[in-house]
């Protein structure tokens, strides 16, 4: 991998040194229906503010309602030719992303693509491919952000393919040696009709030119990920799972696994290390997806997973968690955005909670194998916060939200208050279907301008384009 660690880290953790503060615990906490300082039943619509203004249709993205002292331009859409890459046709399904520093000053956009194509239809983006039978991935992408008489200006200067031949590449996240981890969200294989095993995350340099040579980083563990968040005083990775716990049927679906890598080498992960799964201490098997109440912290240690890639993986998703939860690992309800701050790892558990809407935890270690589980927040309606999946520390220290739910599409923010502000909207057009899902939200290292993507369509062919876009304005004026 051809790149200076060292020149990386300085770099990354100087321009992104205005994003370092971060959410206050005690305020997410206070808002929660289920602590002593729940609001009124009818409180949580009050709690939504609108520090920007009311949204309307963006002057240059009208598909989309902005705060209206705000500006968004699309960067890049799926599924057609890029408008700055001759030769390429943008693979669609945009999902998780992260941005880099480049040394010309630029942003390095690093964007997953989650392809769900079938092994006897899918075509890799790009050479050389992992599996000639997978049609996700990642591309690479360089952005200008630039300043005349106070306007700002955000243009694509260059698109390509990074990453090629792999699968349902939903979510991953940056490390601060200036890479992007991008997570399989399937356990597929050969007897899936793929010449490949599939279930891995791969390792993207921000600074690559093109495809890189796609490694799967196998001791980091076989199963449905969702997404990673690395500690940069420790370079272990914690990662999340994508599965589901649903109580009727909880021996088909128990639930998901929180993680974490303990990298042998910190930085060069492909030298291997050791996976673990977290567990509640003195409660096995611990259920953290309803009746919790904000606030109470849970001691926690880490139990080793054996065989982090089991040969059976292919026909069961589950058997890295089967393993974690042999040994009294805790259970969560389809974990995926992670994000670093406030001195440990922001989760998300999707569909968690008594309400289903979405629950946030943060993980702090306490020692080298212990640490404590908090539940921050814990949405009480599908009207306040609708399944959250992939998240980001704002520059102010709130938290940035792609939802994944039904009817309109929101990215939201949640303040150091506990208080809810709706910051970008896909609008439902009446008898239409469903609008899709927000993904990928990440902010410039500068943290003025927030990227974020609308996923789009999921296979070859398909009709809905993705698209990746750029968000800026008068943050100065809110709490995000």
């Amino acid at each position: 991998m051809s790149i200076d660690r060292r020149r990386f880290l300085k770099q990354f953790a100087s321009a992104g040194s205005s994003l370092a503060l971060t959410p206050s615990l005690v305020g997410l906490i206070a808002y929660n229906p289920a602590t002593a300082q729940s609001p009124p039943r009818n409180r949580p619509r009050s709690r939504l503010i609108r520090p920007y203004g009311e949204l309307a249709p963006g002057a240059d993205c009208p598909e989309l309602e902005i705060p209206e002292s705000f500006t968004c331009v699309r960067l890049s859409s799926g599924g057609v030719p890029s408008t700055v890459r001759d030769g390429l046709i943008v693979p669609n399904a945009f999902d998780g992303m992260a941005a880099f520093p480049l040394p010309n000053g630029n942003v390095r956009l690093i964007r997953n693509h989650e392809m769900t194509d079938e092994a006897e239809r899918a075509r890799p983006i790009g050479q050389p491919a992992y599996d000639a039978t997978g049609s996700s991935g990642t591309t690479s992408l360089e952005v200008r952000i630039s300043e005349a008489s106070g306007d700002l200006s955000v243009e694509l200067i260059d698109e390509f393919v990074s990453l090629a031949g792999t699968r349902l590449n939903c979510a991953g996240g940056p490390t601060p040696w200036a890479s992007w981890l991008s997570c399989e969200e399937t356990t597929t294989g050969r007897r899936d009709g793929h010449e490949q095993p599939h279930g891995y995350i791969f390792e993207v340099p921000a600074d690559a030119t093109g495809p890189v040579d796609p490694v799967p980083l196998r001791e980091m563990g076989r199963f449905v990920h969702e997404a990673v968040a690395v500690d940069p005083a420790t370079g272990i990775i914690y990662e999340t799972e994508d599965t589901w716990y649903v109580p009727l049927t909880a021996g088909r679906l128990p639930g998901a696994g929180f993680y974490r890598f303990i990298p042998d080498e910190p930085g060069v992960l492909a030298a291997g290390g050791r996976l673990q799964m977290m567990a509640v201490t003195g409660q096995p098997g611990y259920l953290t997806a309803r009746g919790q109440t904000a606030g109470t912290t849970l001691p926690a240690h880490w139990v080793d997973i054996d065989d982090p890639d089991p040969p059976n993986a292919g026909s069961d998703h589950l058997a890295v968690f089967r393993q974690g939860v042999e040994k009294g690992a805790a259970r969560f309800a389809r974990l995926e955005g992670a994000f670093h701050g406030d001195g440990g790892i922001y989760v998300v558990s999707t569909n968690g909670g008594d309400a289903t809407a979405g629950q946030v935890f943060h993980y702090r270690p306490t020692g080298a194998d212990t640490g404590e589980l908090t539940l921050v927040f814990e949405s009480p309606s599908h009207d306040v916060l609708d399944s959250p999946d992939n998240i980001v520390v704002s520059p102010r220290g709130g938290l940035i939200m792609c939802e994944d739910g039904s009817g309109d599409q929101y990215v939201r923010g949640l303040d150091r208050e506990g208080q809810v502000v709706n910051l970008v909207r896909a609008p439902q057009a009446e008898g239409a279907r469903q609008p899709s899902e927000f993904a990928g939200s990440c902010f410039s290292p500068d943290g003025r301008v927030l990227f974020f993507n609308v996923q789009g369509s999921q296979r070859i062919g398909g009709s809905v384009p993705s698209a990746t876009y750029a968000l800026w304005g008068p943050w100065e004026d809110g709490p995000l």
